[in-house]
Parts: structure tokens; C-alpha cells; sequence
């Protein structure tokens, strides 16, 4: 059974348009972290829930490919997709789509579970963030 991946819609601000009056790069991975927040969330994984537990996720790399310009009063659709393997990273896919299906960007990183205590990546962060979460299939975790 294939599950459509966590996707949170948002509507362009002028403030986020550059003097080009598209949408700044910067902005591109503000929507994906906070598309990624977001799914953290829905699955149970409250920031203040992680801090409590020492452990706080980072990004290590980031790829960021565009392939058509956002304006104003564009709305984007940002999915968020976690890919597990072995080790101590997985990546965190997104794709951005207008609501028209029209491919806006692509955004792939790196990340890992960091232990704040020791500040050392946490070994198997796919089984750390399993324990934790109410529901852990919106991380790709079953």
C-alpha cells in the first residue's frame, strides 16, 4: 500500500518576494523545514518533547533544485518525505507543487538525530524517533 506524503499548503507573503518579485531562496527551505516541523508534529514529536529527551534534529546538507518561479499570491504545496537506511542519517525529501500540480522545487537533506547530552549523532535515529512518536508511519516508520 503506497501513502501519500505529509503536505501542508502555503499561500506567498510580499514580504518573502525578492527585488525580482519571485520568491526569495531563502524561502524555499523556510517552507520545507517548517513542512517538516509540521509532519514532526502530526506524528507526535513536539520540539519540547524531543528537548526533554536531549535529542534535537539537524541538518547536515541540503540540495535545493528549482524548476519554476513562485509569485506573489502563489499558494505552494510542500510535502515532506522521510527515507530511512542504515546509520546514523536518513533523508528528508520535499517537493513543491502549485495547487495546479505545476513542479515549482525539489529539496533533499541530510539529517540526524543529535543526543544533546553528549553532542554525538545518535546510532539508529529511525528507532529512537519510532519509541517517540504516536504516529510514526507520517516519518516513513512502521
Amino acid at each position: 500500500m503506497t501513502t501519500e506524503p505529509f503536505t501542508i499548503r502555503f499561500a506567498v507573503r510580499s514580504y518573502e518576494l525578492d527585488t525580482q518579485h519571485h520568491v526569495a531562496h531563502t524561502v524555499y527551505l523556510q517552507y520545507a523545514d517548517q513542512s517538516r516541523f509540521a509532519c514532526a508534529q502530526a506524528a507526535g514529536l513536539s520540539p519540547d518533547k524531543l528537548l526533554a529527551d536531549g535529542l534535537g534534529p539537524i541538518n547536515l546538507e541540503t540540495t535545493l533544485r528549482y524548476h519554476h518561479e513562485l509569485r506573489g499570491d502563489d499558494e505552494v504545496d510542500v510535502s515532506c518525505a522521510f527515507v530511512w537506511g542504515t546509520g546514523k542519517t536518513h533523508r528528508v525529501d520535499h517537493v513543491l507543487r502549485k495547487p495546479d500540480g505545476t513542479l515549482v522545487a525539489e529539496i533533499s537533506s541530510v539529517s540526524a538525530l543529535l543526543d544533546l547530552r553528549t553532542r554525538r549523532l545518535v546510532d539508529d535515529p529511525a528507532a529512537s524517533l519510532r519509541t517517540r512518536a504516536t504516529k510514526p508511519e507520517l516519518l516513513g516508520l512502521s
